[in-house]
């Protein structure tokens, strides 16, 4: 299980949304062998005046946060990383100074989902990769 939040100005989220999620999802199914249905994108577009970020960065600047469960090795997250960094700039005028990824993991049982914990859930994938 992944739950994707992406927040940035409104102006570059509404020019770039569906880019910039497809872009997500492919490294998610490539890095951590996720089937194509299981895409859970929630994008906060914000004013300038409610996002204040360094002036080393565009108003392109984007910061992307995973949560998801524990279990994934390593490799298996620098590459989620190195995927998501690659597919932005290549579907979108995004540079990878202008976005900011951040992993958090939680043990299964710490997620509720469809009426159970997610310790419970017959997944159909694997959480181990």
């Amino acid at each position: 299980m992944a739950q994707i939040k992406i927040y940035g100005l409104k102006s570059n989220l509404d020019e770039n949304k569906l880019a910039i999620s497809a872009s997500i999802h492919d490294a998610v199914m490539s890095a951590l062998e996720y089937p194509p249905e299981k895409k859970f994108h929630r994008f906060i577009s914000l004013e300038p005046s409610e996002f204040i970020y360094p002036s080393d960065r565009s108003e392109k600047y984007i910061i992307v946060e995973i949560s998801m469960f524990e279990g994934r090795s390593i490799e298996a997250k620098k590459n989620l990383i190195k995927g998501i960094y690659s597919n932005i700039n290549k579907q979108t005028d995004i540079t990878s100074q202008d976005i900011e990824i951040t992993i958090f993991e939680t043990p299964k049982a710490n997620w509720g989902i469809r009426g159970l914990p997610g310790d419970e859930l017959a997944l159909g994938y694997k959480v181990e990769v």
